[in-house]
């Protein structure tokens, strides 16, 4: 059994979904895991990890625009307004998705469908640095 970490630094230009999973991919192979769990655990409050389709590009843009149809950037909205419009909706944003993410690595490989991609979404329009915190348990 072992255990390692490592952070993972992601520079963002705009709300939107960057994915990750190559990345992720060369880590696991890099330090040639077998079987185990990986956790990823974004160190932010105003982006969000998700597991989303990466084959059509439609599909990030719909998910865009339905949560900024869900949190709109209004300030009249919102009470906290200190850090810009898109502030307080980014909050809202990644508190309804996910902050951690748990997978399975099965023979060296991310346990993932055919179809599935790792992304950070961004929630802030300003361009960001993002931590992603990987930890892996197993051998």
């Amino acid at each position: 059994m072992r255990q390692e970490f490592f952070n993972f630094e992601m520079n963002t230009n705009g709300q939107k979904l960057y994915e990750f999973t190559e990345q992720i991919n060369d880590w696991v192979k890099k330090n040639n895991f077998k079987n185990g769990i990986l956790n990823l655990n974004i160190q932010h409050t105003s982006a969000s990890l998700i597991i989303q389709e990466n084959a059509d590009p439609d599909v990030q843009t719909d998910l865009i625009n339905y949560f900024n149809k869900l949190a709109p950037m209004d300030n009249s909205l919102y009470t906290h307004t200190t850090e810009g419009k898109d502030d307080m909706p980014a909050h809202i944003k990644s508190s309804l998705t996910n902050n951690q993410i748990t997978l399975s690595v099965k023979k060296g490989m991310l346990v993932l469908g055919t179809w599935q991609g790792l992304y950070l979404f961004e929630h802030r329009l300003a361009n960001q640095s993002r931590k992603i915190m990987f930890h892996f348990l197993g051998d």
